[in-house]
């Protein structure tokens, strides 16, 4: 809700002498684009007359942030942000939001347009610029990847909780089942465990409803969530599972925007946002569910369950085939529950065929999407090769939901993967004979001996793996080529498929922060200085560098190279490594090259304005270390603003680097950058020494 304010204040002397605004710079991934958005605005203003205070929200945490005192004497505020802004402290003020790219790249443009933005009011969504600077992603995929994020850690701790205590505290009942013993250490441990798998799902339907409706969604989201996961609501023996948190959480969101835009009186307006808002969105949404969803939830559990009770004399291939299909389906949800509850219904009557076919295709999920991440590491985020990791872990236990992330971030690729991949592990089992005495699967029921015909049951998962990954790799190589094909702004269609920090989708999303993800995808390093590497045969040695270095060391005579010979982005990049090479801290030259093409092919790292910052987080090198090389005729590096990288700088760091000290010199650095006047004493330096002093004044 926005109305019209009236001019800024005038009065004597020049208008934009008076003109204060306020600028918030923000990215996806808190370093480059939201420095070098702030330095533009500030230059901008300054050229102009205006006083302007720019915060940063970057992955060091918000600086020079905005107090109560600037707000109120502000005339105009511009969000320049691709990821999700408080605006409730601006209510009142004209405010203009657009992508962190037009903040670099148009800074003049949005200064003249704010001074006549809508006025900010309470409980307002945020009002998306015109013309975003760029094709962004849609509402629906970011509130989705929103979700996904703060779902993750869930799923991996609960998921490896319930593992845990399988493998170390669990065993075979002779009266059925895989248990562990009442009140021992490991079921207090499971029962953390289920904790963590019962929050999944509101969790998921939660910040999908947070993202779209902002605060006053999340409580609407979240119960949705928990309904939809607990069938007994609505009589059915299995809730809805993720996919009815996502449903959830999708009518969460949109119906909180749709109360918002209700007219109500003023002294009920603030009352809106923490009361009315809330307590009406859920009780709808609730009651909306288990009367109207839910219903055909527990209609489908039941005919499904006839159905299937109504194959077990047909040909165990097909029977096989179909359980498979239906355990991969949905992870948790009816369809699932359905297959599996008819195998364990079975195992008291003396048939364990049935429960061994479901019990081969449990573990294919989470499997096969694990070993999807490692067969096409480019094709994934970090946070999903971690998570991939917990997946892997998660199917040998017979934790399906392990792949639940995956089917929620990609659903047109990873479900049809994954039924392909349960339906040949079903198959195989039912063809084989295979049985299974206690309800549950995976290969820790064949290790704890729950399993008759153990090397058909291994085959059969191993097969049903293999397909689903292979498929998976297939599918999400495809859609991210026909993406490219249909986003043709550098970076933009080859982001990571799950961009785990956007939280929430205020701000339009210009090209420049959503595609370039520029410096360093959670790129993090060590706090002090690194020691010395032992080098690696016919390298220098790191200690024999006795120069002093730049940016807190990383940079030395060793690693500045004044004239770059390459001529494309490729033979750059490993021109690059080879200077980083010089230091004795690279273990393995070509996965350096390697990790830094495949970055690349997520999204330019150049970042316009004659630049480019390549950068790898990989255990190629040793320690962390920084190289900077210039061309004179400039190499095409796919930038923004169409500029060829003259001033190349490249960063990588070990997988195992923590701490912030790397962003804040990026941080600083590229603010640097956009000064015309350092980046000019950068390239008019005559050798290396010349270009160590000029950035030896990024502090």
């Amino acid at each position: 809700m926005t109305s019209p304010a009236g001019p800024p204040p005038t009065g004597g002397g020049s208008e934009q002498q008076r003109l204060k605004l306020l600028a918030v710079t923000a990215c996806p991934t808190g370093i480059a684009h939201t420095y070098m958005a702030a330095e533009k605005l500030a230059q901008a203003a300054a050229s102009r007359g205006i006083d302007m205070k720019v915060e940063t929200q970057g992955s060091i945490g918000a600086e020079n942030v905005l107090d109560d005192n600037d707000v109120s004497n502000a005339d105009g505020v511009i969000i320049a942000a691709d990821k999700d802004v408080d605006l409730s402290r601006f209510v009142g003020k004209r405010v203009l939001t657009v992508g962190v790219a037009e903040g670099i790249h148009h800074p003049e443009q949005l200064i003249e347009r704010v001074r006549s933005a809508p006025v900010h009011t309470a409980g307002a969504a945020p009002a998306a610029s015109a013309s975003g600077g760029g094709k962004e992603r849609s509402v629906a995929y970011k509130a989705l990847m929103n979700g996904v994020s703060y779902m993750i850690p869930f799923v991996v701790v609960g998921g490896l909780l319930i593992a845990i205590s399988l493998s170390l505290g669990g065993h075979t009942d002779p009266s059925g089942g895989l248990v562990i013993p009442k009140d021992s250490f490991w079921m207090d441990i499971k029962n953390i465990g289920d904790i963590g798998f019962k929050l999944m799902v509101p969790i998921l339907s939660g910040y999908i409803a947070y993202a779209i409706g902002d605060r006053p969604a999340l409580v609407p989201g979240m119960i949705g969530g928990w309904i939809a996961n607990t069938g007994d609501l609505y009589d059915s023996k299995a809730g809805a599972g993720f996919i009815g948190a996502i449903v959830t959480g999708f009518l969460a969101g949109y119906l909180v925007l749709w109360i918002k835009k209700v007219k109500v009186p003023k002294f009920v307006q603030p009352i809106m946002p923490i009361i009315v808002i809330p307590i009406v969105a859920t009780t709808a949404l609730g009651l909306f569910f288990i009367y109207v969803i839910g219903k055909p939830i527990s209609w489908v559990f039941e005919h499904l369950t006839d159905w299937l009770s109504g194959m077990t004399g047909t040909s165990a291939i097909l029977l096989g085939a179909i359980l498979g299909l239906m355990i991969a389906f949905d992870m948790g949800g009816p369809v699932n529950k359905t297959a599996f509850l008819f195998g364990t219904g079975l195992i008291a009557t003396g048939n364990q065929t049935v429960m061994g076919m479901c019990a081969a295709a449990i573990p294919v999920m989470p499997l096969g999407q694990g070993l999807a991440t490692l067969i096409r590491r480019r094709l994934y985020t970090e946070q999903e090769r971690e998570t991939g990791l917990a997946a892997l872990f998660m199917g040998c236990f017979g934790i399906s939901e392990g792949a639940i992330p995956f089917a929620a971030a990609r659903p047109a690729q990873v479900i049809p993967a994954n039924m392909l991949g349960g339906a040949v592990a079903g198959a195989i089992a039912g063809v084989a004979g295979v049985e299974d005495a206690v309800p549950h699967g995976g290969p820790i029921v064949a290790v704890l001996g729950a399993v008759s015909g153990v090397p058909m049951f291994f085959v059969a998962v191993l097969i049903g793996t293999a397909v689903t990954g292979l498929t998976t790799v297939a599918l999400v190589d495809v859609s991210d080529r026909r993406r490219k094909g249909a986003a043709p702004v550098a970076g933009l269609g080859a982001a990571g498929p799950l961009e785990p920090a956007l939280v929430g989708v205020g701000a339009g999303a210009a090209a420049g922060g959503a595609a370039g993800a520029v410096v360093a995808q959670r790129i993090v390093a060590s706090s002090t200085a690194p020691a010395a590497e032992t080098a690696p045969t016919g390298t220098p040695s790191a200690g024999a560098d006795t120069n002093t270095g730049v940016l807190s060391g990383y940079l030395t005579e060793r690693t500045v190279k004044v004239a770059l010979d390459a001529r494309d982005k490729e033979a750059a990049i490993r021109e690059m490594a080879e200077l980083l090479a010089r230091t004795g801290k690279v273990a393995d030259l070509d996965e350096l090259v390697a990790t830094a093409l495949r970055r690349e092919e997520q999204g330019t790292t150049g970042l316009g304005e004659e630049i480019a910052i390549p950068h790898t987080k990989t255990d190629a090198v040793t320690a962390p270390v920084v190289g900077f090389a210039r061309s004179a005729e400039g190499v095409e590096w796919g930038s923004l603003d169409g500029t060829k990288a003259r001033l190349v700088f490249m960063i990588s760091v070990p997988e195992a680097a923590a701490g912030d000290e790397h962003l804040r010199i990026l941080a600083l650095l590229s603010r640097k950058l956009m000064d015309p006047g350092f980046r000019e004493r950068l390239i008019a330096a005559p050798d290396e020494g010349a270009v160590l002093e000029v950035l030896s004044e990024v502090r």
